[in-house]
């Protein structure tokens, strides 16, 4: 039994192991005043499996790491969306 039970969490661990971390920059051209960057990283952070989310007021952006097995960019664009901050991707 105790040899199924590792089995099964060296399973599961390996699987987080193949995940791949991608970054996107968002444009976020509605910011308009210094507070918006703190409501956009909060809506950034609450997407399932993202790892990191600078965002910039002077730039207008912001750069988003997380997990591509897990989220995508169009839960980024929806979250930023959702929370008042339309958001593009920046080709």
């Amino acid at each position: 039994m105790n040899k199924i039970i590792i089995t099964f969490v060296l399973t599961i661990v390996s699987f987080t192991a193949w995940a791949s971390p991608q970054t996107v920059t968002l444009d976020l051209p509605t910011m308009n005043c210094a507070m918006c960057p703190i409501t956009v990283k909060k809506a950034l952070k609450k997407v399932d499996d993202v790892t990191n989310a600078d965002v910039s007021y002077k730039k207008m952006q912001a750069v988003v790491t997380f997990d591509d097995d897990a989220t995508n960019v169009e839960a980024l664009v929806q979250a930023t969306t959702n929370a008042g901050y339309p958001s593009t991707i920046k080709e």
